[in-house]
């Protein structure tokens, strides 16, 4: 083998696709041929269009992965919270998706999800300042 230098990559690089395409490519030797991630992203507006929380979130293999769910402090305890889970949750289920997965820091919203079916599956202690990080999972 030659010799071999690290280096950051380009933007070009990263807008290509390629890294993840090869990756995609050497994983259907093992699982078969998956469609490419497809994104599950949703918004919640007042009447006005204000923002006031939303989902953001993909299915990949099989399961629906949400990264973010924020409702702003004055739509707390409106149930928007709930609305937006289900939603990405039937989104996910049509998209393929027969499970759900996210984390979530301890002073996040942990009851939250546990009160949404959600079980805690596995944590990493003092991830933050002494907080920890849970990881949570759901059969849709």
């Amino acid at each position: 083998m030659t010799e071999v230098v690290i280096s950051t990559a380009s933007e070009e690089e990263v807008r290509s696709g390629v890294l993840g395409r090869r990756l995609r490519e050497f994983n259907y030797g093992f699982v078969g041929e998956y469609p490419e991630t497809q994104p599950v992203w949703l918004s919640a507006k007042d009447t006005q269009g204000r923002l006031l929380g939303g989902l953001r979130g993909f299915v990949f293999l099989e399961w629906l992965r949400i990264d973010v769910l924020f409702v702003e402090e004055e739509a707390r305890g409106t149930g928007l919270g709930r609305r937006l889970l289900a939603e990405a949750e039937a989104r996910g289920k049509a998209l393929g998706a027969g499970n759900a997965a996210l984390e979530t820091f301890e002073w996040q919203a942990r009851g939250f999800y546990l009160k949404q079916g959600y079980e805690e599956f596995a944590r990493i202690d003092n991830y933050a300042r002494g907080n920890y990080l849970a990881y949570m999972k759901k059969k849709l």
